[in-house]
């Protein structure tokens, strides 16, 4: 079965348009199922700049489909992965707002830490979707569950959530060796574990400031023991007021 986007069956009219080559300005002739054409004017190759690329994260087919675009795009199909989990992560979770929340939130602070530190976007983003996955358990004892038990099952939803999308192995081995025990940081962990260490270190201050404000001399004890980076200590000063 084709992908319906790129059967011909299903085009309109606009499925053949013209497009200006962004080295040279000759106009090229796409078709709307080309990933790329090749400008008479300069010998460029252009991607499509009405291709969505989107689906390369989770189709089975992304590699054949791809196959002739520039490897600086190619490269993105990690990036573009982050979505989908985060779209997994709130299926999982459906109508419980406070996890999704929490989710959502430490994702977000990890974004403005990563690009700061050189970390890997697709590893430190999806990890910190996947942090408290295992937030369910929760709701099947009457015993609060431990940060270990939620740091298992975290491994075990989130290793079945990374291959349904069929993310890379080497990738979600990484993302896997967070959640492992991302609520018991060691002193010699990777820069991607410290991004989202970090991220949830902002959202957790945010929490207990909101319950019982800190002083400024407890706030900086915090700033200088929770966090392992610079990035990570200056956007919680941005993000958590202290009176």
């Amino acid at each position: 079965m084709r992908c319906p986007g790129q059967d011909s069956r299903y085009w309109k009219h606009d499925a053949i348009f013209d497009s200006k080559c962004p080295e040279c300005g000759t106009e090229i002739e796409f078709f709307k199922d080309q990933t790329t054409c090749k400008c008479k004017g300069c010998g460029k190759q252009v991607v499509n700049p009405r291709m969505d690329f989107g689906c390369a994260s989770y189709c089975q087919y992304a590699e054949q489909c791809m196959g002739e675009l520039p490897p600086e795009l190619l490269a993105s199909r990690d990036d573009l992965l982050k979505d989908r989990v985060a779209l997994k992560m709130k299926l999982h979770f459906h109508k419980d707002f406070k996890n999704v929340g929490q989710a959502t939130k430490v994702a977000r602070f990890a974004a403005k830490i990563v690009p700061e530190e050189g970390a890997s976007p697709a590893v430190v983003l999806c990890a910190a979707y996947l942090h408290n996955i295992g937030a369910k358990l929760a709701n099947k004892s009457d015993t609060p569950p431990s940060l270990k038990e939620l740091e298992d099952e975290a491994v075990r939803i989130g290793r079945e959530i990374l291959d349904k999308l069929k993310a890379k192995e080497e990738l979600t081995q990484e993302v896997i060796a967070i959640l492992d025990h991302v609520y018991h940081p060691g002193d010699n962990e990777s820069l991607d574990f410290k991004c989202v260490n970090d991220a949830l270190k902002i959202y957790q201050l945010q929490v207990l400031n909101k319950k019982t404000p800190f002083t400024q001399d407890e706030f900086a004890t915090h700033i200088k023991e929770d966090f392992f980076t610079d990035s990570g200590r200056e956007l919680a000063g941005k993000s958590i007021i202290i009176n």
